[in-house]
């Protein structure tokens, strides 16, 4: 990383417009966002500042609650010397029936970018459709491609590469997590196993996507109901909460799917002996995944947390600064 960081041209261009999803970047862009990360949390670090986005405002529409993705951005805006401004549904008058092509057609007019944390991907699909600044997807229902641009810093913090490397998720295949590792891990080389019950299965489409991009980057994209078999000499094993939010209604049919699904000391035996354990966080310890994992050596998952602010960070400097 040292050496990476110390030759890197940070004078590159971001193509995309915004990100709703990690398949929106190149793999050229995905690499060149980790790095340009790595060097501000090195400048952090050395009370370097760095006010690249001075002057800028992000607007932020919560319809789903946060901690991390709501401090890291606020956090994030304010190290890059702009500011970044709350906006619950609740509070605006998208929650009292404005239309989504109004409420981004007014906000344009105020702030410099717009992060969107929300339920359905087809809201931030017209919201980007309608703005006229950068709009970025804090989560939705689908895809959660900032939580997944810090993964991957982590991985690549971690071992020093993602080319190569495989990486096992297991649970809830058809959630947001699970389709940007898939999109993020193809883009960058790295091969993953989903494993998941029949009920619960990734997006098919989103799946031979990510199939044919991994192709493309010499890797692998597969799926198996056996959690054992992903698991087989994985670099970084993955997993996230049974029930997301939002499906709280289901969540007693969710557990009794789930519970040969709990990464585990017997689970993670099969994995390589320098794994790392990655959790989006907040973790439910004893059911996705018992507390001497998420708590033991192998576990980055509070470097994964921070990791949020600085991807963002990178993310933001490039998307808001055209």
């Amino acid at each position: 990383m040292e050496s990476i960081q110390k030759n890197k041209d940070t004078d590159w261009t971001l193509q995309a417009k915004h990100l709703l999803k990690i398949a929106d970047l190149s793999s050229h862009e995905i690499i060149n966002l980790i790095e340009e990360a790595a060097l501000l949390k090195q400048q952090l670090k050395a009370g370097i500042p760095h006010p690249h986005l001075q002057g800028k405002t992000l607007g932020m529409i919560f319809e789903k609650s946060s901690t991390r993705t709501r401090v890291s951005f606020e956090v994030g805006m304010m190290q890059l010397g702009g500011h970044a401004l709350f906006l619950s549904s609740k509070d605006i008058q998208l929650g009292r029936g404005e239309t989504v092509s109004d409420t981004a057609k007014v906000l344009s007019r105020y702030v410099d970018g717009l992060m969107i944390r929300t339920f359905s991907h087809e809201t931030i699909e017209e919201f980007a459709h309608y703005a006229t600044v950068p709009v970025i997807n804090g989560l939705t229902d689908p895809h959660h491609p900032t939580q997944v641009l810090a993964d991957l810093l982590t991985i690549y913090e971690q071992k020093g590469r993602l080319k190569g490397l495989k990486l096992c998720y297991v649970g809830d295949g058809n959630n947001n997590m699970t389709h940007s590792l898939l999109e993020g891990a193809a883009l960058t080389g790295m091969s993953m196993t989903v494993a998941s019950p029949s009920q619960y299965e990734p997006n098919q489409g989103i799946l031979k996507n990510a199939q044919l991009l991994a192709e493309k980057n010499g890797a692998t994209i597969s799926f198996t109901h056996d959690p054992v078999e992903a698991a087989q000499q994985a670099d970084v094993l993955v997993t996230d909460v049974w029930t997301s939010m939002g499906m709280e209604a289901e969540e007693s049919e969710r557990m009794k799917h789930f519970q040969p699904y709990q990464v585990n000391n017997a689970l993670a035996a099969h994995a390589k002996k320098d794994y790392i354990f990655l959790h989006c966080l907040p973790a439910h310890r004893g059911e996705e995944v018992t507390a001497d994992i998420i708590d033991g050596p192998h576990s980055v998952v509070f470097d994964e947390a921070e990791n949020r602010l600085h991807a963002q960070k990178a993310l933001l400097k490039k998307i808001m600064k055209k």
